[in-house]
């Protein structure tokens, strides 16, 4: 099989990138760079491309088979080749989920609503690191809450369970521990430290696919909640490591959610590639990085709920795409994933978006918004974008901005659950598409793994 920069479309993508100049501004009146679904308006009007790249993109999706590769992935074949597993996140919000997924649906409302119902019960801790954490963590930030405060502890750090029950009493809280395995070492630490603070383990709840260990640790049955080797971590918030989210926002919230991610699977699958919007974010992101030498891209929710997205991005992007091998296992000549970064909007602009307008290197950039918002802080947005792609002459070289750099505006009509599991599953689906396009297997990460074994090994000797 030929390595994907030896094949025709790539090399014509190639060609194009070095014989074409672009400028952002020949793009602002084509309405056929918006799209919209469900409200979700995602404007790619200030890109570095013209209607050739674009052309010369959907070829190379169509070459590389990310429609069949999506068709695969939907089916439940072991895609995940490295590990032998199938890749089935998906199914954790389907229509008419496998009988496992309702059951443990079943599991996280009934154990949510009782909780919720309680209103002695005042605090939740939930630990878990990585995917285990980071996902619930930005959608209980995101969504409002309507029950028991969650504080979320992933830092084997004793400072930071000590910060999570500074003002939470033990009789009044319920810890959550969430973990694959039940074996890592830090959400097991917290879990100790914990179970001593608590004094109850019948307060204690297990999100695990190992079942036994967590009776090890004295947690009832009824309190396990399960997790499958078909779901990675990072695209596991679906699943019952969302408890803490029913239980902050509700299970209906939680409902809500899932229905959102839905719409955005229906449309991965449906779509044609001129029109899928993930497909379209990932072809930007490879163009940018494989072809115009773009290292990094950012991450700019202007709204203070959406705080955590370009962490959870983070992980989502790099952990999946961050590889050096192609599917075969032949190690690759062309990049893979960018340095995904990035904070609220606002508090951007006083940080790093100096280097973003005047500093040498082109850095594409994520917008988004929610409309209806302050009038202050959607102006601000779309200010940032438009200053991107603008410029400034000026006749004293420090004040010039070179301006021609990209951006991708992304708008919410509101921020509710479902607005907000249809942006996540979009972004999933980028990240899987990007794997797709560069031939490589965005479900594993046995370069985390490295790490982990070896803090193993010396804390044994």
């Amino acid at each position: 099989m030929t390595m994907v920069d030896s094949t025709p479309a790539w090399q014509a993508l190639a060609a194009h990138a070095a014989s074409t100049s672009f400028d952002i501004k020949d793009n602002r009146e084509k309405s056929a760079l918006v799209h919209t679904l469900d409200g979700l308006v995602f404007d790619f009007t200030r890109h570095l491309i013209n209607d050739e790249t674009l052309k010369l993109l959907i070829a190379f999706a169509r070459q590389q088979d990310v429609k069949g590769n999506f068709a695969r992935m939907f089916a439940g074949e072991k895609i995940n080749t490295t590990e032998d597993r199938a890749v089935l996140h998906t199914a954790l919000r389907a229509e008419n989920p496998p009988a496992e997924v309702q059951a443990s649906l079943k599991q996280i409302k009934t154990i949510s609503s009782t909780i919720r119902a309680d209103k002695t019960i005042k605090d939740i801790i939930h630990i878990g690191i990585g995917g285990s954490d980071l996902g619930p963590r930005l959608v209980c930030n995101a969504l409002d809450t309507t029950g028991p405060i969650v504080h979320f502890v992933a830092n084997i750090d004793p400072d930071a369970f000590a910060t999570a029950i500074r003002y939470a009493k033990p009789e009044s809280t319920r810890v959550i521990a969430v973990s694959k395995t039940f074996t890592s070492v830090e959400p097991m630490a917290n879990l100790k430290a914990a179970r001593a603070w608590l004094g109850n383990d019948d307060h204690v709840y297990a999100v695990t696919s190992n079942t036994d260990e967590a009776k090890k640790h004295n947690i009832r049955a009824e309190n396990i909640l399960p997790m499958w080797d078909w779901v990675g971590g990072r695209f596991s918030l679906w699943s019952a490591v969302g408890l803490s989210i029913a239980i902050s926002a509700g299970f209906d919230a939680f409902e809500r959610l899932l229905a959102g991610a839905r719409r955005a699977d229906s449309h991965v699958e449906m779509a044609p590639l001129d029109k899928n919007i993930p497909v379209l974010m990932a072809l930007l992101t490879l163009w940018y990085r494989n072809f115009m030498g773009c290292g990094a891209y950012a991450v700019l929710p202007y709204a203070k709920r959406l705080g955590l997205l370009p962490l959870y991005l983070q992980q989502l992007e790099m952990e999946s795409n961050g590889k050096g091998v192609d599917r075969q296992g032949r190690k690759i000549g062309y990049k893979t994933s960018p340095v995904t970064f990035g904070m609220a909007g606002t508090n951007a602009q006083h940080a790093f978006m100096q280097m973003l307008h005047q500093g040498p290197d082109i850095i594409p950039c994520d917008f988004i918004g929610i409309d209806p918002s302050h009038p202050q802080i959607m102006a601000n947005m779309t200010a940032q974008a438009d200053a991107l792609m603008l410029g400034r002459s000026n006749d004293q070289a420090h004040a010039a901005c070179p301006g021609n750099r990209p951006s991708t505006v992304i708008t919410l009509p509101g921020l509710g659950a479902e607005n907000l599991g249809l942006l996540l599953a979009i972004e999933e689906h980028k990240t899987a598409a990007l794997g797709f396009l560069w031939d490589i297997n965005s479900f594993d990460q046995f370069g985390v793994e490295l790490g982990k074994t070896m803090a193993k090994d010396r804390l044994a000797r």
